[in-house]
């Protein structure tokens, strides 16, 4: 028996998901499906300690179904009376599987592509660890200098204020 690791994730994904399983998996194959309910409201019952619960067990066990799921930005802090704007689900998983994104397209034969001509997919792989997925966000309300902790100069704000966004990433990630 294989063990599985089902991240359920928000709105409709759920209901695609169960369709899948119901149809194409569960009748061919024996899985001990475990089960981490990755949707808002519980990351927010949680605190956001089902996501990382959910990429430490694929740590242990190297496989896992995630759906998608919600990044919550104001609107939906309010829609769903949340504690706080989490974080992506996403990008923390990633980080903690030190993972990379791939984007793959997914060809239809009726579905026509952009450039015509094109005849194999595009894949593009980009490593995604700490940078944006991690980056902390600032409202300046004022006049003021950005600063790195190095104390390299970003940019000097001297009108009635900005917004600010810092990455990072480390040479042994990369």
């Amino acid at each position: 028996m294989m063990h599985c690791f089902h991240d359920a994730g928000d709105e409709m994904t759920r209901i695609f998901w169960k369709s899948i399983k119901d149809k194409l998996i569960l009748p061919f194959l024996e899985l001990d499906i475990k089960y981490f309910d990755l949707g808002l409201p519980n990351r927010d019952a949680t605190s956001d300690r089902v996501t990382i619960e959910s990429a430490e067990a694929t740590l242990k066990y190297n496989v896992a179904i995630k759906c998608a799921t919600i990044t919550p930005d104001e609107t939906r802090v309010k829609e769903f009376n949340l504690k706080q704007m989490w974080r992506s689900p996403n990008g923390t998983i990633r980080n903690i599987l030190n993972g990379t994104v791939f984007r793959e397209p997914i060809i239809c034969r009726n579905v026509p592509r952009l450039v015509p001509g094109w005849t194999r997919p595009i894949c593009i792989g980009r490593h995604a660890f700490g940078d944006q997925y991690q980056a902390t966000d600032a409202i300046i309300k004022g006049p003021g200098k950005l600063k790195l902790v190095f104390e390299y100069e970003v940019f000097n704000f001297t009108g009635a204020g900005g917004v600010a966004l810092s990455m990072y990433n480390t040479d042994e990630s990369i």
